[in-house]
C-alpha cells in the first residue's frame, strides 16, 4: 500500500513537471514573437512546410493505389485476351496476312520482279503456317497430333507435286519458276485457313 502512495505521487510530480515544461515552451514561443516581427511569418513557413509534407505523405500513401489501378487493368486485359479465343485471333491474323500479301507488287514488270513478289507472298504464308502448326502442338493431345503430323506430311508432299505439275506448263521458259512458286503461296494459304478451321480451338 505504501508503495502504491509512493508511486501514485511520483507519477503525479512527473506529469507536472511535464506540465510545467510545456508552459514554457509556449511562453518562450510567446517571447520570441513579440520580440521579433517576422517571427509569424517563420511561424507561417513552419506551418506551409508542414502542410507541404503532409500533401507528400497523402501522395505516398496514394502510390499503392496508383499501382493497384495499374494491376487491375492489367488483370482486365489479360481477362478480355482470355475472352478471345486462340481461333479468333488466327482468324484475325489470317485476314490481316492476306491484306499484307494482296498489297504486295513487283517494282517492274519483269519476271525477276514477279518471282520476288510470289516469294515473298509465301514466305508470309508459310511462316503463318509455321506459327499455326507450333500451336497445335501445344494444343491438341498425342493422338491428334501424331493424325496431324501424318496428315501434314501429306499436304507437303500434295503441295510440292501440285507445284511442279503447275509449273511444267511453262518447262524451260521464264515463267516456269514464277509458276510454281505461285503455287506454293495459294496452297499454303489455303492450308492456314484449313488448319485454324478444322484444328485451332
Amino acid at each position: 500500500m505504501q508503495k502504491n502512495k509512493q508511486l501514485c505521487t511520483a507519477m503525479i510530480t512527473v506529469g507536472m513537471l511535464l506540465m510545467a515544461a510545456c508552459g514554457n515552451t509556449s511562453d518562450e514561443a510567446g517571447a520570441i514573437q513579440n520580440t521579433n516581427g517576422n517571427s509569424s511569418n517563420e511561424v507561417t513557413t513552419e506551418k506551409e512546410n508542414n502542410n507541404d509534407s503532409v500533401e507528400t505523405d497523402i501522395q505516398d500513401n496514394n502510390e499503392p493505389n496508383e499501382k493497384e489501378d495499374t494491376s487491375t487493368i492489367e488483370t482486365a486485359k489479360v481477362n478480355e485476351e482470355a475472352s478471345t479465343s486462340l481461333k479468333e485471333k488466327y482468324l484475325q491474323q489470317l485476314d490481316d496476312t492476306k491484306k499484307e500479301a494482296e498489297e504486295l507488287e513487283p517494282t517492274d514488270s519483269s519476271t525477276y520482279a514477279l518471282k520476288k513478289v510470289e516469294n515473298d507472298r509465301w514466305e508470309l504464308w508459310d511462316e503463318l503456317l509455321n506459327e499455326i502448326y507450333g500451336v497445335l502442338k501445344e494444343q491438341l493431345s498425342a493422338e491428334e497430333m501424331d493424325q496431324l503430323r501424318e496428315e501434314q506430311r501429306n499436304w507437303i508432299k500434295f503441295r510440292d507435286d501440285s507445284a511442279l505439275e503447275a509449273s511444267h506448263k511453262f518447262k524451260g521458259g521464264t515463267q516456269e519458276h514464277l509458276e510454281y512458286v505461285a503455287v506454293l503461296a495459294n496452297l499454303t494459304e489455303e492450308r492456314c485457313y484449313e488448319l485454324v478451321a478444322n484444328y485451332v480451338k
